[in-house]
């Protein structure tokens, strides 16, 4: 099989009904931020070595996958059995967020991006994630429910802000906090 299959030379591409739609329809907007999103969170993967960490962010990318696969599902019974996700997976992320703040103080002000490397891809992850969820949002709205992918993305923004405060001070990285000018 070859990559390139040339039946979106013209603009369009397919959801997984078949239908064609236009490459900028909103479940394409929503799923190819997904796909930015999972490229992101691979790079985080990639630089961690703490194995609790990249264990959960390798969870983390099959459930993004599981997450656009719904978004492109524009049909209720398509030929076969799509994942879902469901509330314990929303709960996974909690349990995670739950133990990185045991560890952490509480929060006194806006926390800005920076600091090192790591840390400041958890904001691009955080912030990617979140115009996920407003996508998501968009076709719950407007296409058809899909609650829990926006309920999971909205958690797992969360997640990453937890992870990059926990980064910053596992390697002892001071947090640029924001001060607004009075």
């Amino acid at each position: 099989m070859k990559i390139y299959t040339k039946t979106g030379d013209n603009g369009t591409t397919s959801l997984i009904s078949g239908k064609r739609v236009p490459k900028y329809h909103l479940r394409i907007e929503a799923y190819g931020s997904i796909d930015e999103l999972m490229a992101f969170n691979g790079l985080l993967y990639d630089q961690m070595t703490n194995e609790t960490y990249r264990s959960f962010l390798l969870e983390v990318q099959d459930m993004l996958m599981t997450a656009a696969s719904m978004l492109a599902a524009d049909c209720d019974d398509c030929g076969f059995k799509l994942p879902k996700i469901v509330e314990s997976d929303i709960q996974a992320i909690e349990k995670q967020i739950d133990q990185m703040e045991l560890d952490l103080p509480p929060l006194a002000h806006f926390i800005l991006p920076g600091g090192h490397v790591t840390v400041s891809q958890c904001h691009v992850a955080r912030t990617v994630c979140r115009r996920c969820e407003r996508l998501a949002l968009r076709v719950h709205h407007e296409e058809a429910p899909c609650g829990l992918v926006v309920k999971y993305l909205n958690r797992l923004s969360d997640y990453y802000f937890v992870l990059s405060r926990k980064l910053a001070k596992d390697l002892k990285i001071d947090e640029i906090t924001w001060k607004p000018r009075s």
